[in-house]
């Protein structure tokens, strides 16, 4: 098996994909593309220069999602990050597409917005950004009402490998109201997993790329 991957330890969806990894123990390559040969070879691969990306054997796979779901199949461990069954399956890919569109993307708006010239920048739309992640926040407190430890329920899954970088850095962007307790709870289990504590300790060294300025914790 020659796995490797092509991502960034700052990187939530890199975060997300090498959680998954560390949940199995799945052994691979980490490119990390602080070197710029990998950065190369991402570019060759994939023109869009997105990551993360896995390479299995010569075959490009796309997109943390889809990374995590192929790896499931073609290189399975003991933590079965999507359920047998098919409409438990579909409630985890279903929570996994909330983080990602409602919790990463307003999250990442608002960071690649202070990253731009005064001029071009978008209040208006970091305006909306912040009231979905609002809106993401008061639903998820609802979701977790029924006491489940995880997102989709007693197992931890793709749902929560995407739930615990997006938490981490969207708490950073547009901290979690006080009152979302079962929120703070479910995001402070996350952190506590050891596959994301390896990760958020693998980032630390770049804490100094959070434009709007990493707080003193976590």
């Amino acid at each position: 098996m020659t796995l490797a991957l092509y991502a960034h330890p700052f990187s939530s969806y890199s975060q997300k994909v090498l959680v998954a990894h560390y949940e199995n123990a799945v052994p691979f390559e980490y490119r990390n593309l602080e070197d710029p040969a990998h950065a190369r070879q991402l570019q060759a691969l994939w023109p869009m220069k997105r990551f993360p990306v896995l390479v299995d054997d010569g075959r490009t796979v796309l997109e943390a999602s889809t990374i995590i779901e192929y790896v499931q199949l073609r290189h399975p461990g003991p933590v079965p990050l999507l359920p047998a069954d098919p409409l438990q399956a579909v409630e985890v890919r279903m929570l996994d597409r909330f983080f990602d569109n409602y919790v990463s993307t307003p999250q990442q708006k608002v960071v690649f917005d202070a990253l731009c010239a005064e001029g071009d920048r978008d209040p208006h739309g970091v305006d909306q950004a912040r009231r979905m992640l609002e809106t993401s926040y008061a639903w998820l407190e609802q979701h977790l009402a029924d006491g489940r430890p995880w997102a989709a329920g007693a197992d931890f899954s793709l749902a929560d490998c995407a739930a615990a970088p997006f938490l981490f850095y969207a708490d950073w962007t547009h901290p979690i109201p006080s009152g979302h307790a079962r929120v703070h709870a479910y995001r402070a289990r996350l952190l506590a997993r050891p596959s994301m504590r390896r990760a958020v300790d693998e980032a630390r060294p770049y804490r100094s790329y959070f434009p709007l300025g990493a707080p003193d914790r976590d």
